[in-house]
């Protein structure tokens, strides 16, 4: 295990790590900071969990974070009655909110996968006062110019599905091809930064409950986008761009913008889909400022 270059920050703000009933689904989740400090839920991307946002949290010292797994997914139990879609997943998410007892104001920010999630969740009812959105999927993945890989994805996933249990597994935990998804999103020059992203993939990114839940969720991210619950959003949303996204392109966030009633984009230059850990700094400064909550951290 490499160490992470964001740990001696995380080492300084509290952590303790629950498990609650949500509506039949066991979930764990990590509180972060002070009890009485502004809260500030976080949602994860696909194949994650709480740790990859870790880097990000080491920046908001002055938050109470709320970081729990996404069910299907890390420490948290698959969903055993609905598959894992997106209307699940945000009905999920607003059950959470509610179980673990946040009855005041609270920022939501979800990361990739999350950002659709928490946008689904958002546009139906749900009512934070602000909304992040980092790496925010904001087109088709299965259009345009990356619909050809996507679709090579479906494929690998479906085939990793029908494989007998053993051999599926092995296919989607397979080092080699988790590693060349490490490389081809990290856009960052620095060999030992490069060196801890692949070794969080490496550790976290085969922490799935079963081949059906991965396949869902999949299916599940790459048929759905921020732009389809962007108009029926109505708190102020910001989105957080990476220049070099090979998922959702630069011009594609530019549009989504203007799909929002309420909404400010701001583009970190030279990084592409992992912006929580390349440049978490980057992004909690303009989280803060969004939030006007630079002297509160």
């Amino acid at each position: 295990m490499i160490t992470s270059p964001y740990a001696e920050q995380l080492a300084r703000i509290p952590v303790r790590a629950h498990r609650v009933d949500v509506d039949g689904t066991e979930t764990a989740w990590w509180e972060y900071g002070r009890a009485d400090a502004p809260v500030l839920v976080l949602v994860h991307g696909f194949r994650g969990d709480h740790h990859g946002l870790e880097p990000v949290v080491a920046q908001l010292p002055g938050f109470r974070i709320i970081s729990p797994d996404l069910p299907g997914f890390g420490e948290s139990a698959t969903f055993a009655d609905r598959p894992h879609d997106i209307g699940a997943y945000a009905a999920w998410l607003g059950a959470f909110i509610d179980a673990v007892g946040i009855t005041g104001p609270y920022t939501l920010l979800g990361h990739s996968f999350g950002s659709i999630v928490s946008s689904a969740a958002v546009a139906g009812g749900l009512a934070p006062e602000r909304l992040v959105l980092v790496n925010p999927i904001g087109a088709p993945a299965l259009e345009g110019p990356r619909g050809v890989m996507t679709r090579l994805a479906v494929f690998y996933y479906r085939t990793a599905a029908a494989l007998p249990e053993r051999a599926g597994f092995a296919l989607l935990r397979n080092g080699a091809i988790v590693r060349v998804m490490s490389v081809t999103m990290a856009k960052t020059r620095s060999k030992p930064l490069r060196r801890f992203i692949h070794d969080q993939h490496d550790q976290y990114f085969s922490a799935f409950g079963d081949r059906d839940a991965v396949l869902e969720a999949f299916q599940a991210s790459v048929s759905n986008d921020v732009s389809q619950y962007a108009a029926d959003i109505p708190v102020p949303t910001l989105l957080v761009a990476a220049e070099r996204d090979d998922v959702t392109p630069l011009s594609a966030q530019h549009r989504l913008l203007t799909l929002f009633p309420d909404a400010t984009l701001e583009v970190i230059p030279e990084v592409g889909h992992l912006i929580h850990y390349e440049t978490p700094g980057d992004a909690a400064s303009r989280i803060l400022t969004f939030l006007g909550a630079g002297a509160r951290a």
